[in-house]
């Protein structure tokens, strides 16, 4: 199933997941499903309280996990060790993550079957996924000619 594309299809998807539709978890899947970019759990928290200013920190967790295990968002990781989130996409697609102002891109086609088999084959592991993420400078975030 494909991730819904507006912040009023992530809530009847999340009702009809029998989760509660609070206005804490109403103002983080706001944040969410307008995000242009990986957002940190922090910058969730920061930008979700201009909608519900008595939000706890907790609650954002808890509810990015809920639209994680709902396949509203996915989990990126950023050069620094630290997590973010973005909007998950339809069908397996990897991302691209900008180091400079954290813009997200997808890319699929990758077709690791055959090493996913040789490391199955090497480490006697039954390999059943693998997550791929590149990171990089996005046109604007790249050094222009004249910055030379």
């Amino acid at each position: 199933m494909s991730p819904p594309s507006t912040p009023r299809a992530w809530l009847q998807r999340i009702n009809q997941d029998g989760s509660r539709l609070t206005r804490p978890r109403r103002a983080v899947v706001a944040v969410m499903a307008a995000a242009q970019r990986a957002l940190s759990p922090l910058e969730v928290y920061d930008l979700a309280r201009a909608h519900y200013p008595r939000l706890g920190l907790s609650t954002v967790y808890r509810t990015l996990e809920r639209l994680v295990a709902l396949d509203l968002i996915q989990r990126v990781h950023g050069p620094d060790g630290c997590h973010a989130y973005v909007a998950a996409t339809a069908g397996h697609q990897h991302v691209l993550l900008c180091e400079g102002c954290g813009r997200t891109a997808y890319f699929d086609g990758d077709n690791l079957d055959g090493l996913m088999q040789q490391v199955a084959d090497r480490s006697g592991f039954q390999v059943h996924d693998h997550w791929l993420q590149f990171f990089g400078l996005c046109a604007d975030c790249q050094p222009s000619e004249r910055d030379h």
